[in-house]
């Protein structure tokens, strides 16, 4: 239906005037209703080669400029400016950009529902119970209104994504709207997506505690630091010996030059103390022999320093009682250690540490020489050869056994400035040993011994090698930065790493979308990010090759890696005010203009800009809510101020 005529053409808009018979801003085609005199909304007009061409109304006026009375009668001349969008070719296929432009006086018409599927190439038979899903209703179109916007799962899924916005734009109900949409239909539902959400916020339970009612998916819900199943949550672990050097340097905070090697030797001597202490007797054998050559070339140390008898035989007293201390300190060392003889050694390099007139007589070095002797030297080099398997089970109580073992050595050379370098990366150890934020690392779930049985521990694999788990939502709203940080990388990174291992049509099969909420809290654009490589910005550059993509949810862009940002080719982009925000979003964004930085700014909770691979062009949208909701509605404050008095003496279970 016409509802106009260019008067004006210019490079990036039309001057349209309309039809004096057209009366109000909607029209009625074929039983439809279709609104066009609103800001935003679609109109079409043809040119010379009879291609369609898709405008905006970006502006509505009143051309008649007199002053009197009749300045508003109904009649008079009303025009609008549109800015074209693309073309809808005579094949009908959609094109962003206008090629031919439309001459003076072309027709302007409206823009129906069959022209928006050519447009946005949607597909409407997902609501045949036999059809495969291929597409989600997001929302409705904000430019042509009532008109249902789905989106390819296809294109939305098979590439990283972003959803921004301020707090309380709507991008948790984005998120959950999406994912329950996609398993809504028992018949269709995505039983093979493996979906994990790092709920920084704890509010994504509520979206899906309801599932059965309103989508068909399996949730299993994780939540650190409980020592039980509560409140529907089961206990989540990241354990300790999964960590890479890396990652143990970044939560320690450890220093390239000086600490971190020194916290790779500590590892080494973890695991081989874990041997000693837990090991059948041939691998403790191998071990207490590591440890008596240890024992000895400490002393050694001491020995031959240009010092007085008095001050070495001091010294090595000291190096002395404190290994006894450090293996007093666990049980089943002392006990490995009793049994294989080295405790008994021990105790006789202690007693020998006599002075006589401020000489020891050579009594200490050649019982030394008399327990090195025992020394089996080849099997010695074999163990200390033995790198530590990244991955492997150790005990994480002897890490500080290992640290003290690794600094009596630097003190026996002579270099007693290594318990200052490393006083501040020790101190974060402790924190690790001690402090009940870091059980969860702390712990391992049973029978988990390796990667592997870690990960099929967290989707619940069968023999067969099928998930239970559908989607996997991990609480994290009660970590620190550091361990939220840790967490999220850690277990990306595992499982990046199992899907690095696939090979061939393995690579395709059983994809894995990580759901990176608040994501400028641990995906920094910092560049002192504390670990060394960022593991999300290696998955958003080489995670489609092994089908893991990222869904980045985040309230402050400005903040996040700019490479994670850059390599995601889906945004939903909700209301954002904050003028740094707004000029990182303009920077990485195609086809981005004021226009669209306006309605970015003045969008309504729950509306967003959609740009990307997923749609044909910038779609101006109100998403659907989730049912059930996520929980982050905002706080009633008039209600909550003036509710009635609560009586006291009643059983109060809810403050």
């Amino acid at each position: 239906m016409k509802v106009g005529k260019i008067t004006s053409v210019n490079f990036n808009q039309f001057r349209v005037k309309i039809s004096s018979e057209i009366r109000g801003n909607s029209v009625n085609l074929a039983g439809a209703v279709y609104y066009f005199g609103n800001i935003g909304s679609y109109l079409k007009t043809t040119n010379a080669v009879g291609e369609n061409l898709l405008c905006e109304v970006i502006s509505i006026f009143d051309s008649d400029n007199q002053l009197d009375k009749y300045a508003f009668d109904i009649d008079s001349n009303r025009e609008l400016i549109l800015k074209p969008i693309g073309t809808i070719t005579r094949k009908s296929e959609f094109n962003l950009g206008v090629g031919i432009f439309p001459s003076i006086y072309s027709e302007v018409s409206i823009v129906t529902f069959e022209d928006m599927k050519i447009i946005l190439n949607t597909k409407h038979g997902i609501s045949e119970e036999n059809t495969v899903h291929q597409t989600f209703y997001l929302g409705e179109s904000k430019n042509l209104i009532n008109y249902p916007i789905n989106i390819s799962i296809n294109s939305f899924f098979n590439i990283h994504s972003a959803i921004l916005g301020n707090s309380g734009s709507g991008k948790s109900n984005t998120i959950a709207h999406i994912i329950q949409e996609i398993h809504k239909k028992n018949s269709n539902s995505a039983i093979g997506s493996r979906i994990l959400i790092f709920d920084v916020n704890g509010e994504y339970k509520n979206a899906f505690i309801d599932h059965q009612g309103s989508s068909d998916i399996s949730v299993k819900l994780y939540k650190p630091n409980i020592s039980q199943e509560t409140d529907g949550y089961t206990p989540f672990f990241l354990p300790h010996f999964l960590m890479t050097l890396d990652e143990w340097s970044a939560f320690l905070l450890a220093t390239e030059a000086t600490q971190r090697p020194f916290w790779d030797r500590v590892l080494q001597e973890s695991y081989r103390f874990y041997k000693i202490g837990c090991s059948d007797n041939s691998q403790k054998l191998l071990f207490i022999n590591y440890l008596r050559h240890k024992v000895c070339s400490l002393i050694y140390s001491i020995l031959n320093q240009a010092d007085t008898d008095t001050a070495n035989i001091t010294a090595a007293s000291s190096v002395i009682s404190s290994i006894r201390s450090i293996i007093d300190g666990n049980h089943l060392l002392k006990e490995s250690c009793g049994d294989l003889g080295l405790y008994d050694d021990l105790t006789s390099l202690q007693k020998s540490c006599r002075l006589s007139y401020g000489n020891n007589n050579n009594e200490l070095n050649d019982l030394t020489d008399s327990i090195y002797d025992k020394v089996d030297h080849d099997n010695f080099i074999m163990v200390q050869n033995i790198k530590l398997p990244h991955g492997d089970y150790f005990d994480y109580k002897f890490l500080r056994i290992a640290a003290n073992i690794a600094l009596l050595e630097e003190d026996a050379r002579g270099n007693g400035r290594m318990r200052e370098y490393t006083s501040t990366m020790l101190t974060r150890l402790d924190y690790f040993l001690e402090n009940p934020d870091c059980e969860f690392m702390r712990s391992s779930p049973s029978g988990v011994l390796n990667e592997q049985l870690y990960l099929e521990k967290i989707w619940d694999f069968d023999d067969k090698g099928n998930h239970s788990n559908q989607m996997i939502i991990v609480d994290t709203s009660e970590l620190s930065p550091d361990a939220l940080e840790t967490l999220t990388s850690v277990v990306s990174r595992l499982i990046f790493s199992s899907r690095k291992k696939l090979l061939g049509d393995m690579r395709r099969q059983k994809p894995v979308h990580l759901v990176l909420d608040e994501a400028h809290r641990y995906i920094k654009k910092d560049h002192r990010y504390i670990l060394k490589e960022n593991i999300f910005e290696k998955i958003a550059r080489e995670g489609r090759k092994y089908s893991v993509y990222l869904l980045v949810s985040s309230q402050r862009p400005s903040e996040l890696s700019e490479t994670v940002l850059s390599q995601c080719s889906n945004f939903i982009v909700h209301r954002i005010q904050n003028e740094i925000d707004m000029r990182h979003v303009y920077a990485i964004l195609p086809y981005f203009s004021d226009d669209f930085a306006n309605k970015i700014k003045q969008s309504a909770p729950g509306e967003a800009l959609v740009f990307g691979n997923c749609v044909s062009m910038p779609l101006h949208v109100k998403i659907h809510q989730a049912c059930p909701e996520p929980n982050s509605k905002n706080c009633n404050i008039p209600e909550e101020w003036f509710k009635p008095l609560i009586d006291y003496n009643a059983d109060i279970t809810d403050l």
